[in-house]
């Protein structure tokens, strides 16, 4: 009977889309609307990211655009994103008005791929923003693809396809628009600019915009800040859409080995954020999963992760990091592969695998207040992938949409 349902649902919408496919082939034969400007974050999951950057800074350049620019989100996510952002029109993805508005747009701005079923007007013009420096395989680069009913090839041949559909890729450093024009196959023009959701940790670094921000996020802090932000991990399933999530290291522990008043953020995966047990600690240890990740840079004074990109945003603000990575050997060699030499010598703080080192590292944070023997690392690190960032990219975005010409050009 549950079976017998679900392929009647599945049949419903697959029927469904193939009108709404319809629909679109016909509208995009139209021509485009001045100032209409599509954003997407995240496949519609969220109103952030480099998109939210851009569209910020393009409703601050000409806010004209607050009534003809719209972010697209998923159905499910709409009441609570509207609630959270009330002055940004919001459009549900993959209904009849969503079909109109992506059809007739002057632009899209987008952070991950649309659909390759799901075509553009020849007049829009789509960028592509992405969503991080990569450390793990992308793209043409993944030599075994673990997606059920696609072989590698036929991934491959998709991501190539729908690359070629941006008119513009932003590049955070030279390294990503060299993998990107890689695993991408990407032929089209690059925006060699920096990162867009990266400009605030340029404008905001100052003490009273850290002090309000603590104020607001943790008013209850009162010394040091650390955020741990793991990367996803790809085989924590217990069962189809739930997962597990393992903290690498004693709670007790941790705070036996930081400065008295310390405050721990988690910054876990969106699916795993209700898997986090911090009992026992809920006045010490903060579980946000959903707030802007940009802002939890900003009041850190220390970030620990492992082979997440967060390390190559944080780097922007040459604060002290420390790489736990616990599974390396796993995660490495198994799950994804790695772009660069994931090493003591190449990242920009100590790297540990176990947690007696990890502790020792706390340690050594909580004398001397960073890791004074990395300090040229993380200055090569910087150079290597920072030295794009100017606090500017969302503006030169902005005005790329708002007069249809690159800056300078």
């Amino acid at each position: 009977m549950a079976n017998g349902l679900h392929s009647v649902i599945q049949s419903l919408k697959l029927v469904a889309r193939y009108g709404l496919i319809v629909l679109n082939d016909g509208l995009i034969c139209l021509p485009t609307k001045k100032r209409l400007v599509m954003f997407e974050s995240f496949n519609g999951k969220d109103v952030n990211d480099n998109p939210a950057a851009i569209y910020r800074a393009l409703v601050h350049a000409e806010p004209r655009y607050a009534q003809t620019a719209y972010f697209s989100v998923k159905p499910r996510e709409y009441a609570a994103l509207h609630a959270k952002y009330p002055e940004i029109r919001l459009i549900k993805r993959f209904t009849p008005k969503w079909v109109y508005l992506m059809a007739r747009a002057e632009y899209w701005v987008l952070n991950s791929r649309l659909p390759n079923w799901w075509h553009a007007n020849r007049r829009t013009t789509t960028i592509q923003t992405w969503h991080g420096t990569p450390l793990k395989k992308l793209g043409t680069d993944i030599q075994n693809v673990a997606i059920p009913g696609r072989t590698t090839a036929q991934y491959h041949a998709d991501f190539v396809t729908a690359a070629n559909r941006w008119d513009y890729l932003i590049a955070p450093n030279q390294y990503s628009q060299d993998i990107f024009k890689r695993a991408f196959g990407y032929r089209g023009t690059f925006l060699s600019i920096g990162y867009p959701r990266n400009d605030v940790l340029y404008t905001a670094d100052t003490a009273p915009q850290i002090q309000a921000l603590r104020h607001r996020l943790l008013p209850q802090a009162q010394g040091p800040i650390v955020t741990y932000a793991p990367t996803w991990r790809d085989d924590t399933a217990i069962q189809q859409g739930v997962y597990r999530f393992d903290l690498p290291f004693d709670l007790g522990e941790f705070f036996r080995h930081v400065p008295s008043g310390t405050h721990l953020i988690i910054r876990p995966h969106y699916l795993v954020k209700d898997a986090v047990d911090i009992r026992g600690y809920e006045d010490r240890v903060s579980v946000l999963a959903e707030a802007d990740i940009a802002e939890l840079y900003l009041i850190s004074d220390l970030l620990i992760t492992d082979y997440s990109s967060v390390m190559f945003d944080y780097a922007n603000l040459k604060r002290p990091q420390l790489f736990f990575a616990y599974d390396l050997a796993h995660y490495r060699d198994q799950l994804r592969g790695f772009y660069f030499d994931y090493t003591a010598e190449s990242l920009p703080g100590p790297l540990v695998t176990t947690a007696p080192a990890f502790y020792r590292q706390l340690d050594r944070w909580t004398t001397d207040h960073g890791f004074a023997d990395h300090a040229q690392q993380q200055a090569a690190f910087y150079q290597r992938f920072c030295a794009w960032e100017t606090g500017t990219a969302s503006r030169q975005v902005a005005q790329l949409i708002i007069t249809g010409k690159e800056a300078g050009k």
